[in-house]
Formats: structure tokens, sequence, C-alpha cells
């Protein structure tokens, strides 16, 4: 494999704080070499080796970030749910109920619909400088529906999650724990091989923290890594459960006491932030300050999905963490490239230190801090995947 050199770069982001100052380990006047997939040299340009790449691509002073890590994507589904959407803006409250309106659009949908719509929108979290996507299950709700949900996510993309208690599937709406059972045997003896991930949406309108440990703790048993849908609609169980469990990431946090903040601090387990769905749904933005301040690791992640975050945008996310969120946009930069990377429990991306994956976004802008200070405004010049132009997001 051809190595390349990027020159010029006004500001490099690495994420690495033994090649700059500061978490984001921070070059100016630099460059940076890939070669066979991953990050060979990085530094101040007036230390750059001798004849260090085969090509050259001049950044022109332009700043070059780790590509984007979105952690948290609900992307296998047919339909939107637009109309939802505008009733919300009208004043009608969101509640978990509307996930039945995708279920039914998504059973109808042959296979050939949810693949275009998957690669369609991972191109288009591409366009904004995704490298990296997790993709979710939990449109289906039943063994098969739910079975090929996972296969054609994963000929997308290896960070692959189970979620068959996203909720409880209409036909077992008076019978939960019947649902329970089938999602923690037929349908995950069927899903298991497929997914990397299981996930339970633990919430008033979905599962208590009783049927959601039952859940996690079947995943893990067949080798699953655990995430949690926690505290998104009010206060509940689902952080410490996910604590408990030793989950990569507790996701939503959006209702957070004390108690909850302390047992992430005192754990491994992420907090993911989805500013976009409290932006879909109008809800109260949550404060990442306390989190920060206790030493809890930040992700932000987008929510992609259609009825409370359709936007694979991370630009957008990272504008309303620090907006609405308490969030500087170092933090909120970090938060969606090594945070999401953290959330899934990956060391190879999310930074551009040396050895890591060549994932890279080359902004137009000279500094990172434009991907708040210019909200909505399409910054992505280049994009970079395993050291080569990742032509599917920037056709």
């Amino acid at each position: 494999m051809a190595s390349l050199l990027i020159d010029h770069v006004g500001v490099l982001v690495t994420n690495d704080p033994e090649l700059g100052p500061g978490p984001l380990g921070l070059i100016e006047d630099a460059a940076i070499v890939f070669a066979d997939g991953v990050v060979a040299w990085a530094g101040p340009r007036a230390a750059l080796p001798e004849a260090a790449a085969d090509e050259r691509v001049d950044a022109g002073g332009r700043a070059l970030i780790p590509g984007f890590v979105d952690s948290h994507a609900h992307l296998v589904f047919a339909g939107d749910r637009a109309g939802e959407f505008a009733a919300r803006m009208a004043g009608v409250p969101y509640h978990a109920g509307g996930i039945e309106t995708t279920v039914a659009a998504t059973r109808a949908a042959g296979d050939a619909e949810l693949d275009a719509n998957v690669a369609r929108l991972i191109a288009e979290a591409g366009r904004s400088g995704t490298t990296t996507i997790e993709c979710k299950s939990g449109y289906g709700l039943t063994v098969e529906d739910e079975r090929r949900s996972l296969q054609i996510a994963g000929a997308h993309t290896e960070e692959v999650t189970f979620l068959g208690g996203h909720v409880v599937a209409p036909e077992y709406r008076d019978r939960p724990e019947e649902y329970v059972a089938l999602v923690c045997g037929e349908m995950l003896s069927a899903c298991a091989p497929h997914a990397r991930w299981i996930d339970v949406f633990c919430e008033r309108g979905a599962f208590d923290a009783d049927q959601s440990r039952v859940i996690l703790q079947a995943g893990r048993d067949r080798g699953l890594g655990v995430r949690v849908h926690a505290n998104q609609l009010g206060p509940g169980p689902g952080v410490q459960l996910a604590v408990e469990l030793g989950a990569a990431s507790a996701d939503h946090c959006s209702h957070l006491d004390a108690a909850d903040i302390a047992a992430l601090a005192d754990s491994d387990t992420v907090a993911t932030l989805l500013p976009v769905a409290e932006f879909s749904t109008r809800a109260p933005y949550p404060d990442a300050r306390p989190l920060l301040e206790a030493g809890v690791r930040i992700a932000l992640a987008a929510d992609c999905n259609p009825g409370t975050a359709y936007s694979t945008n991370i630009p957008f996310s990272i504008a309303v963490a620090v907006r609405e969120m308490g969030m500087t946009v170092d933090q909120a930069l970090w938060s969606a490239t090594a945070g999401g990377a953290a959330a899934l429990q990956r060391r190879d991306i999310g930074h551009l230190g040396i050895g890591a994956r060549a994932d890279a976004a080359l902004l137009e802008a000279p500094s990172h801090l434009h991907l708040a200070y210019r909200p909505g405004v399409p910054l992505i010049a280049a994009v970079f995947k395993d050291g080569t132009r990742w032509p599917s997001a920037i056709d």
C-alpha cells in the first residue's frame, strides 16, 4: 500500500498528549504520514523526514482531525416519522411508543431496501467526517427481522449491536415477560453470531431494571459486550445497571443524580451524550459539566434514528453540545472522537497517534474551533479512511 503525506496542516488534532499539548495533542504547522493503513509519523513540518511518503496532499493550512467515531446509531429501518416530529414541534410530548411505527415499516421492507438505507446513511455520515459508526437492530422485534437487521448492518460496519430489547414487540404488548424470554432465548441465539454488543432500552415505556438485567446478562453470557440506553426520559435505574454490569457505555444520560455521576466516575463505563435527541424532542439538554468535573469519560454521538434524532451529522452534535450542554469545543471534539472510541472499547481509532488507524477528516477551516463556531456549515474538505481518500464520503 502506498504511503500518503498530508502536508501544510494548520492545526493537527492527534488526541495523543505525547505528540502535542493538552488532551487533543495539538500540533501547529504540522504534517502527518499514513502508511499501510495506519499513522506512521506525525509532528511539526520542520521535523518531517525526507522522502516521507509516495503521495502528498497539501492541506493548505487547514485543520486535520481524527475521523469521528459515532458510537450510537439506529440505521436499519424503513420509512420515516416526519409527522411525529412535526407534532412534537407543535407541543405533543415524546413517548417511547412511537417506535412501533418504524417496526411496522421495517418488517414490511425487503432486505435490499433496508441495505440501501443503511448504505445511504453511512455515506451521509462519512461526508460529515464520520469514519466509524455503530449500528443497532431494534426495529424488527421478531427473531427473523432482528437477525436480518444485524446481518445487513454487519455488511457495513464491524460495530453491530443487538437491540431486541428496544421496546416490547406489539404482539406481546400484554405479555412483556414472554417477550423478554423470547429476546433472551430464540432471538438471542439467532442474533448473537451477528453482533458484537447487546443493548436494552431501560426506560419507562420499554423495560424496567429487572427485565433489562435479564436481557443484558443473557447477552453477556453469550459473549456480547454490554451497552445500555439509560436515563433518557427521566431519572431511572439505567446508569446504575450499566455500571453494575460493567457496560462499555450508558447512553443518553439526560437525567442523572449525584449517585449516578459518582457511579460512572468510579467505573470504566463511558457516558454517551446524544444532543440531537434533545434537540428533536424538545427535551431539556443535560449539563455535561458535572460529569466532566467528576472525571467521567464522555462520548458524543449522533443517535441517528427515524423518530427522535434523524441526523448523522456529528459536527452538528458538537455545536449543540457546546452551545447547550456546557462543553468546550475541545471537550466536545475529544468526546466525538476518542470518547466514541472508548465507548466502543477501541484503541485503534479516535486518535492519530503512531500506529492508530489512519482515519481522519480535513476541515475547510484553519482550526477545529470552527466546528462549533460555524454551525450548519459543511466544513469537511476531505475524508481519509485506512490511509486513503474515502470516495464514498466525498463524492
